[in-house]
């Protein structure tokens, strides 16, 4: 049923959705098929239309006011559906370009100051806590039993716990870990690595986070595991970490940190990584041609799903990297077409759980919050917009131990 607008904001909608059609009909990639209000129907493109239903034209005063943000808050207010969510982000991110390079707003965007915001430790735990102290509960609905909240590496007929294991059994390869090793994780989420490091490697490990309940849920299943001699689950800040460790993994948390910290991750690293070590870093990172632009204004998922984060490029990671610390990439594996398989999986497992979501208190605007960050991301893995990698850092001049 269509919602009714004041008369002010009716104007402002009706202003941005001629503007929406105009720009449909500069569609280059794909099809769609717009269904308004009233019965009007656009169609642009060529193949099979990806079908959008606009239930309030409160969409394009949104689209019209920021289209970052307006695109998924639109979703999260039940303003539209559609029949294929990740094809149609996928759809709009193939266009953007297209529709960008006429717009004075992308010619003004150009000119924002850069966002580089500083997190100290007090910030980051509450970012950190904003995302992953949702539930332990709410996770264990759509990851795989070893709570693996990252990139998998697929082959045919995986499971998603089967392609989750080989994820962690290459950084731990990449590692070169041995029974003499003692591993720091940075960022340990529920375990799964440190496990899989110290039950089938013998290595040591040291695991800090900033989530209490990951905290709590980790300590329990190295405690079920038996392994409570081998591995250590600390709420610690990285940054004040003291030792020295022979190997670093870090898996998919460089992204939460922030532009300005970049410096400090790497000089971390480097003072804490003994001589001849390694060091694994999986990251999830925004192309180097892209960097800039994204970097200079809040998009979607940063406000609403991961507060303080910011992609870096590789350039950023190893620009900060040469200026902070006595690091170097020798190995670096692009696994970021396996992301796009990894959300497709997690999100059809939160939806066959939907009643289960809903009992645990989450509400109908939180589901659609969610479905769109998950689909927006396995859509931007699977067209390259966004990438994952798998970094291994070393010193020159040094032999690997």
């Amino acid at each position: 049923m269509l919602r009714e607008l004041p008369a002010g904001r009716r104007i402002g909608a009706r202003l941005a959705e001629s503007a929406a059609i105009r720009a449909l009909g500069r569609l280059e990639h794909g099809a769609l098929e717009l269904r308004l209000p009233g019965g009007r129907v656009y169609r642009a493109g060529t193949g099979d239309p990806i079908v959008v239903t606009v239930i309030s034209n409160d969409v394009f005063r949104r689209l019209a006011r920021s289209p970052g943000l307006g695109f998924g808050e639109s979703y999260a207010a039940g303003d539209w559906h559609t029949d294929d969510l990740p094809g149609l982000i996928a759809l709009v991110v193939r266009n953007v370009e297209t529709w960008r390079a006429g717009s004075r707003l992308a010619r003004l965007g150009r000119h924002r100051p850069h966002v580089s915001p500083r997190q100290g430790p007090r910030k980051a735990r509450a970012n950190i806590q904003y995302h992953y102290d949702l539930g332990n509960d709410l996770y264990r609905l759509f990851l795989d039993e070893s709570m693996t909240y990252s990139c998998a590496l697929w082959e045919e007929g995986d499971t998603l716990e089967q392609a989750q294991e080989r994820k962690l059994r290459a950084i731990c390869e990449k590692l070169r870990l041995s029974p003499g090793d003692h591993v720091l994780e940075i960022g340990c989420g529920w375990g799964s690595f440190a496990l899989m490091a110290a039950g089938e490697y013998g290595a040591r490990v040291t695991g800090v986070t900033l989530s209490q309940q990951q905290l709590e849920l980790a300590r329990e299943r190295v405690a079920a595991a038996g392994l409570a001699d081998r591995i250590e689950i600390r709420l610690q800040d990285y940054r004040t970490l003291e030792g020295q460790f022979s190997k670093i993994a870090s898996i998919e948390m460089l992204e939460a940190i922030g532009y300005a910290q970049y410096p400090t991750f790497f000089a971390a690293c480097d003072r804490l990584l003994a001589p001849g070590g390694l060091a694994a870093i999986q990251v999830i990172g925004m192309p180097d041609q892209r960097f800039e632009r994204y970097r200079r204004k809040e998009d979607w998922i940063q406000r609403y799903i991961f507060p303080g984060s910011l992609l870096p490029s590789l350039e950023a990671l190893q620009t900060a990297m040469r200026r902070a610390s006595g690091l170097m990439v020798v190995g670096l594996e692009e696994i970021g077409p396996d992301y796009a398989d990894t959300l497709k999986a997690w999100r059809e497992r939160f939806f066959a759980s939907l009643p289960k979501v809903r009992a645990l208190g989450f509400d109908d605007r939180f589901i659609r919050i969610w479905d769109f960050y998950l689909a927006s991301c396995e859509a931007l893995f699977r067209t390259r917009a966004i990438r994952d990698m798998q970094l291994v850092l070393g010193r020159p001049f040094e032999e690997p131990a």
